[in-house]
């Protein structure tokens, strides 16, 4: 393709950068409220694109109302009533010529709006219809009182609704939205595409009127699914602007040192040593860290893999790289728990090949956390492992070459950063980064929301493991788990029954209260199964155990001298106790499937046929029961996890806040997901024909929310 030379764009400055005191109306304070929603040109009223649309341009006769329509009415006020008792009730029942009388219904009003409803009055309603106690009515419908002459006519175009601006009414937004578009530039001075390379799709002047203006004859079932021609448009350029702004970071990544790790003896030496063979896919992906490790480049890596495929002993053997240049390497992971579960696995397979380890987490204080940051700032320990703790100021590393995340998903992306600065106080020099997670990113989504990363998959579990068998029971089936547990555990083998939230916590009440009544919920199950299944040795953990307790029980459990556990979510991740071979999950309805494919991960880990039970509480609703009917019909992870993503969004699979992932305004990582080949494409292209052009693009939709720091 030829090289096209990058083209000034002065109009756009000029026009979409210019601020929202131009517009009529528009004075300080209001422009003042619009910025804190981060509206301060009129570009930005521009990309405020409708969330959802009203179709005002026809009427619906109300004989013709069926229940569940949002429809545009209009007929006479037939009747007026009012009530007082209890609390404040408008009722107003309007009639029209296809005899079908409908009751528009208010709780919140005004005597003025009292007044406008005289009888006999011509009323124009919209809203969605729904049964009430005297046939149809519509709550709170948008109305207008009409004139006698029926000089009112419909509208040329479904209305947009905006998403709610605090202290600015719609009709006022969608004013001054209107008087921004009126000033939008022609096609020559908006786009920054191509015509070869949006071939099919309709300018972005063409796509933003569309979408902001769609004409009566517009398909309003594809602007309400996102999938008109002109909001397709929009997407493919917002996806096309976080994916170069991932890339950026990249590059400037790029730009940094890192040391060269090309020494595996150690690591083959773990390797030879294992009771195992590693899987073809775990030598797969160490030879693609190793490659990564023995360039001067930093490695920024993503190891996914399933429940129990393998990824700890492929990071030991990426650690051992860096111990075997003199240097170190730093292992976090989320909780304690989990971080304890790594320690006691690396001190096993490291501490033979003569490797100095160290723990640090939160609990370690005084005395002892002075010793171990002795040992880390000397370099005396060469592998550490810890929490959060490990990236606190007065943690500093000799010389750490490798950071190694665990559980990405559930660390801001800053914390991921802070732990590889730890390594970049010598000057330009940083440390390499591998990051894990046990939890499948779907393919659409590693392509968009880790596009700065290279992706490595541990596709193939360990011989032996036998797939777990999954089945949903409703809560009066109870007793015979009770039983069936009695039955288990009689014949030598374990048993885990984990408790989920049944009561939520009060609004504003937070975290800690949802800790508390999950923890409740536990000590109830532990003191009824204590009492119907007295023979079993039965143990209890939840999150507001404190760290050693927790991990005394889990000892116990792990070593066979507790049969049945009793526990919260807080063993999702990490535990592994081969003769455990039946996972009970209470009100499973109310996990995700992420979540309820990582707690079914802890059996099955074993030679022995394993089980897990979705113990659940009807009604199911229709979101629950296709979670449930996913995990009965499958244990691929990767599957799994593209249903996740249809069921729940990007937002929640990768949990928004904690990623960094940044909010979209049009586009559907799951919805557009096969937009995303041509967005690579384009970036591409644009990236190496006009910089100029992709950066604009970038600062039209992102502006300065760069998603992640610059690494």
């Amino acid at each position: 393709m030829a090289r096209r030379a990058a083209r000034p764009a002065p109009a756009l400055a000029a026009v979409g950068d210019t601020p929202l005191a131009v517009l009529p109306g528009c004075g300080p304070k209001l422009a003042e409220k619009l910025a804190a929603r981060g509206l301060t040109t009129l570009q930005g009223l521009w990309l405020q694109l409708p969330r959802q649309y009203e179709d005002r341009t026809r009427l619906v006769p109300i004989g013709l109302l069926r229940p569940g329509e949002t429809v545009q009415v209009e007929g006479r006020v037939q009747a007026v009533q009012r009530g007082f008792r209890y609390r404040p009730v408008l009722k107003v029942a309007i009639a029209d010529d296809s005899r079908g009388t409908l009751v528009l219904r208010f709780f919140h009003f005004r005597s003025a709006q009292v007044n406008q409803f005289r009888v006999g009055t011509r009323v124009r309603a919209y809203g969605t219809a729904r049964p009430g106690q005297a046939g149809l009515e519509i709550v709170h419908p948008s109305y207008r009182v009409l004139e006698d002459d029926g000089s009112e006519g419909l509208g040329e175009s479904l209305d947009p609704v905006y998403p709610a601006v605090e202290g600015i009414g719609p009709v006022s937004l969608r004013r001054f939205i209107a008087a921004a578009l009126d000033r939008l530039p022609g096609d020559d001075e908006l786009e920054l595409l191509p015509a070869p390379l949006r071939a099919g799709m309709p300018s972005l002047r063409e796509a933003l009127l569309t979408v902001h203006r769609p004409p009566r004859e517009a398909d309003l079932g594809a602007l309400l699914a996102g999938t008109h021609p002109a909001q397709r448009r929009l997407a493919l350029e917002e996806l096309l602007a976080h994916n170069i702004s991932l890339r950026r970071q990249r590059i400037a990544r790029q730009a940094h040192a890192a040391p060269v790790l090309g020494q595996p003896s150690l690591a083959l030496a773990l390797r030879d040593s294992l009771p195992f063979p590693l899987t073809g896919a775990q030598q797969r992906v160490f030879d693609e860290l190793r490659a990564d490790l023995s360039r001067p480049l930093p490695m920024l890596r993503l190891v996914q893999g399933d429940v129990g495929s393998g990824k700890t002993v492929v990071a030991a053997m990426a650690a051992l790289m860096a111990v075997a240049d003199g240097r170190q390497a730093a292992l976090m992971a989320p909780t304690e728990l989990l971080a304890e579960q790594h320690m006691a696995s690396l001190s096993a397979w490291l501490e033979p090949l003569g490797v100095r380890l160290a723990w640090l987490a939160g609990k370690v204080t005084g005395r002892a956390r002075a010793a171990v940051l002795g040992r880390i700032a000397s370099g005396e320990a060469q592998v550490v492992v810890g929490t959060h703790a490990l990236m606190q100021e007065g943690v500093e590393f000799a010389s750490l070459a490798l950071a190694i995340v665990d559980e990405q998903h559930r660390f801001g992306v800053h914390q991921r950063l802070a732990l590889r600065d730890k390594g970049a106080a010598g000057g330009d020099s940083v440390p390499h980064q591998l990051v894990m997670t046990a939890t499948p990113i779907p393919r659409t989504l590693a392509m968009s929301a880790y596009a700065d990363l290279d992706v490595s998959v541990i596709d193939e579990l360990p011989p032996g493991r036998t797939p777990v068998r999954t089945v949903a029971l409703a809560q009066s089936r109870r007793p015979e788990l009770v039983e069936r547990i009695r039955g288990a555990c009689a014949q030598g083998r374990q048993a885990y029954w984990v408790c989920t939230l049944i009561d939520e916590p009060e609004e504003g009440e937070g975290p800690a209260a949802a800790m508390k009544i999950e923890a409740q919920a536990a000590q109830t199950t532990f003191e009824q199964l204590s009492t119907q299944l007295p023979q079993l040795r039965i143990g209890l953990v939840h999150g507001r155990m404190k760290p050693g307790e927790k991990q005394s029980v889990m000892a116990q459990f792990k070593a066979g001298r507790i049969d049945l556990l009793v526990a919260t979510t807080v063993i999702e991740v990490g535990v592994d106790v081969p003769n455990a071979s039946l996972m009970i999950i209470e009100n499973a309805e109310r996990l995700g499937l992420a979540q309820l494919h990582q707690l079914r991960g802890r059996v099955g880990r074993g030679s022995e046929e394993s089980s897990c039970v979705l113990l659940y509480r009807a009604p199911l609703s229709q979101t629950a029961r296709l979670r449930l009917e996913t995990l009965r019909e499958s244990n691929d992870g990767f599957l799994i996890a593209e249903r996740d993503l249809e069921l729940r969004g990007p937002g929640e699979v990768l949990g928004t806040r904690q990623t960094g992932l940044a909010e979209f305004r049009l586009a559907d990582l799951a919805r557009d997901a096969d937009l995303l080949p041509r967005v690579q494409q384009l970036a591409d292209a644009l990236l190496e024909q006009d910089p100029a052009a992709a950066d604009r693009i970038v600062a039209r939709w992102i502006g300065g929310a760069v998603r992640f720091a610059a690494a």
